[in-house]
């Protein structure tokens, strides 16, 4: 009985598996189209009007900045006056000049430092620059209630994907009578590290007690740079201070950026800025 049961079974179960392999992967198919076609499918992507920015290294966004620095014509609250435009609806055809440092009226994107967070941000960095000894101790760290911020995009205008975002963070004018001594006037931060690439400071030094290679070696540790090479001019007269240091370091394609550190005497205010 189990001998007659057995070779029924068989061959029904082979000529199911066969039906099966056949009729399968077409009912299959079909099956999944029905739950795609004629249904709202979402997926999150990165947002189009920032497809544009892509990764650039330490010596690239320095160079970016100090060309966009450099080729200002306006004080800074003027330019900030003369465009109200966000960054997604400037138009590069209308800016003069290959380079752009205008405000960013659209705000952070979401991957860069915002307005709440760059004050912790700001005082992280100015801890660094104190543990490698480029600035002293006794500078003080910064708070909402005693500085302004405003986020501004420095921008290649004839290559718009090469741009950086930063903070610039300026003690408030109604600050003006208060004690300045050892505190931050000005710096720029880099929106999505963090790093500060200009600082402003008030210091208990003296111009003679700063070892002026070594803490831009330092600062250029800092900031992931290459070896600072000596700036070689024979103008006294490339700052409104005689007590100066320029180096130059590597930019993009054949182009360089000159990083003067300075020092006001009377006031002992230590500088760091960047230029072409």
């Amino acid at each position: 009985m189990k001998s007659k049961i057995y070779y029924l079974v068989v061959p029904l179960l082979a000529a199911f598996a066969m039906f099966i392999s056949i009729w399968g992967p077409e009912a299959l198919a079909e099956y999944k189209d029905q739950a795609i076609l004629d249904s709202p499918h979402t997926e999150s992507v990165e947002s189009a009007g920032e497809g544009y920015r892509y990764q650039m290294n330490s010596n690239e966004k320095l160079y970016i900045l100090s060309c966009c620095l450099s080729s200002q014509t306006f004080p800074e609250s003027e330019m900030s006056a003369m465009t109200h435009e966000t960054e997604a609806e400037v138009d590069y055809q209308e800016l003069e000049g290959s380079y752009a440092f205008v405000v960013n009226r659209r705000g952070p994107s979401g991957r860069e430092i915002t307005d709440e967070q760059i004050y912790a941000t700001c005082n992280d960095g100015l801890q660094m620059l104190k543990e490698k000894e480029i600035l002293p101790e006794q500078v003080r760290e910064v708070d909402a209630s005693s500085y302004d911020v405003t986020l501004y995009s420095a921008i290649d205008v004839l290559e718009p994907r090469n741009n950086v975002a930063v903070w610039k963070m300026s003690l408030s004018n109604s600050q003006k009578n208060a004690d300045k001594a050892n505190r931050l006037m000005d710096a720029y931060i880099d929106a999505d590290d963090g790093k500060i690439y200009e600082f402003y400071v008030r210091t208990p030094l003296l111009w003679e007690e700063i070892d002026a290679d070594a803490l831009v070696a330092d600062w250029a540790d800092y900031m992931g740079l290459g070896e600072p090479l000596p700036y070689e001019s024979d103008n006294p007269l490339l700052e409104t201070t005689p007590y100066f240091r320029k180096y130059v370091f590597a930019g993009m394609g054949n182009g360089q950026t000159v990083v003067t550190l300075g020092f006001y005497e009377g006031i002992n205010e230590l500088f760091l800025k960047v230029s072409r």
